[in-house]
C-alpha cells in the first residue's frame, strides 16, 4: 500500500516544486496535468496560475540537433511570435537531468534565450524529469497546446517532417501552428495528436 501511495505522490527535488497528480497519460479533450515548476528567473511557476489563457509547453534541448534546426533557422521563434503575439503563453520545459545532453542551470537557460532571440514566456527547469514523465514527454522538441479552459488540445510534433536537415523545413505543415490557428478561429483541430519526433528527452 505505501509503495502505491509513494507513487501517486511525486516530490520534485533540487527546488523545482511540487508536481500536483495525475498518474495517467496526457488525452486530448481531458484537464492537462497540473504542476509547479521553478523557471530560469528563479520563480514558481504554476499551470494552475495561467489558466484563462492558452499555453503551449514546448520541451526543448539546445544540443539535440532537431531543436537546433527549429532555432538556429528562426522557425521556432516564428512559432513563438505568432502564438505570444496571439495572447498564448508559451513555456519551454528543459528535463535533461545533471550529466546529460542538454541540462543547463538557470543562468544557462537565460543566455541561450537572450542568445537565440526567443519569445518563451517562461523556461521551466525540469532537471528530475517529474514534469516530463507527467506529460510523458518522450522527444525534443514535444508540443502541448493548453486551451483557456487548462484542456489539452494538441500534442505531438512540431511539423510533419521529422529530419534534423534544415531543407526539410521547406513546406513543412507547422502541427503546433496549425492547431493553434484552428482553436481560436472555433474550428476543429484536423491533427489533434500526432507522432513527436527529434532526441529522446534525456531523464535522469
Amino acid at each position: 500500500m505505501k509503495h502505491h501511495i509513494l507513487k501517486a505522490i511525486t516530490i520534485l527535488s533540487l527546488g523545482v516544486g511540487l508536481t500536483c497528480a495525475a498518474t495517467a497519460e496526457p488525452v486530448i479533450g481531458k484537464q492537462a496535468p497540473v504542476f509547479e515548476g521553478m523557471t530560469s528567473s528563479g520563480k514558481t511557476l504554476a499551470l494552475q496560475s495561467l489558466k484563462g489563457k492558452p499555453v503551449m509547453l514546448e520541451w526543448t534541448n539546445h544540443e539535440c540537433p532537431y531543436v537546433q534546426k527549429h532555432y538556429e533557422s528562426g522557425n521556432m521563434q516564428r512559432t513563438q511570435r505568432a502564438l505570444t503575439e496571439d495572447g498564448v503563453i508559451w513555456v519551454s520545459v528543459i528535463s535533461s537531468a545533471p550529466g546529460e545532453q542538454g541540462y543547463v542551470d538557470a543562468e544557462e537557460a537565460n543566455r541561450l534565450s537572450e542568445s537565440r532571440g526567443v519569445y518563451a514566456d517562461h523556461v521551466v527547469l525540469d532537471p528530475e524529469g517529474t514534469i516530463g514523465r507527467l506529460y510523458n514527454a518522450k522527444t525534443t522538441p514535444h508540443m502541448f497546446l493548453i486551451d483557456e479552459l487548462g484542456v489539452l488540445q494538441y500534442m505531438g510534433a512540431i511539423d510533419d517532417k521529422p529530419s534534423a536537415r534544415p531543407s526539410s523545413l521547406e513546406g513543412a505543415k507547422n502541427y503546433a501552428l496549425a492547431a493553434w490557428d484552428a482553436l481560436q478561429s472555433g474550428e476543429k483541430i484536423k491533427e489533434t495528436s500526432t507522432k513527436p519526433y527529434g532526441c529522446s528527452v534525456k531523464y535522469k
